[in-house]
């Protein structure tokens, strides 16, 4: 059976549309069921992501860039209106960090709709049903996975859990 009929991948395609849809409904929601939500999405997306087996890729597809700068930046906003001051966190793993005498800031706002560009993309792409096209698309979204968004939704749920806990502490 091919790996894109397989239960990973099946399961990894409900996590990736999960996490798109809370991003894309950021503004609906308050801060506390937002941290909630992403601290209970983000561990599954990473886990369903790691587990797909090595894809055989390459069928010369041309896959576009569904997610347009605008839905970006809407989902970018969203974010960093909602979460306020505490967008910001400090990074550890950023490449600048070893040139610089101090530390490093990125937004969580940022690392999250860069991860849902690449998952829009994928989605929208795997969802076009046609087996070369999904099967360079969920390829591409792996690879980037591991070079790009995995390190940074990993960062982003630390910064996420102790805002979740931080929280919880204070109240």
């Amino acid at each position: 059976m091919s790996i894109l009929y397989s239960k990973y991948t099946e399961d990894f395609v409900r996590s990736a549309l999960d996490f798109c849809v809370l991003a894309e409904k950021t503004g609906q929601t308050d801060k506390t069921t937002f941290v909630n939500n992403m601290v209970r999405v983000l561990p599954l997306l990473y886990l369903k992501a790691s587990i797909i087996p090595p894809i055989k890729e390459d069928n010369g597809s041309e896959l576009e860039q569904r997610v347009s700068e605008a839905m970006y930046e809407r989902v970018r906003d969203a974010v960093s209106a909602i979460l306020g001051d505490d967008d910001l966190y400090l990074e550890t793993f950023h490449p600048d960090i070893k040139m610089s005498d101090s530390p490093v800031a990125v937004r969580i706002s940022e690392d999250l709709a860069d991860i849902y560009q690449d998952l829009g993309n994928f989605i929208a792409e795997f969802k076009n049903g046609q087996t070369e096209t999904m099967n360079d698309s969920l390829a591409l979204c792996i690879r980037n996975f591991e070079k790009y968004w995995g390190q940074r939704l990993v960062n982003s749920l630390r910064a996420l859990h102790n805002l979740k806990y931080r929280e919880w502490e204070e109240a």
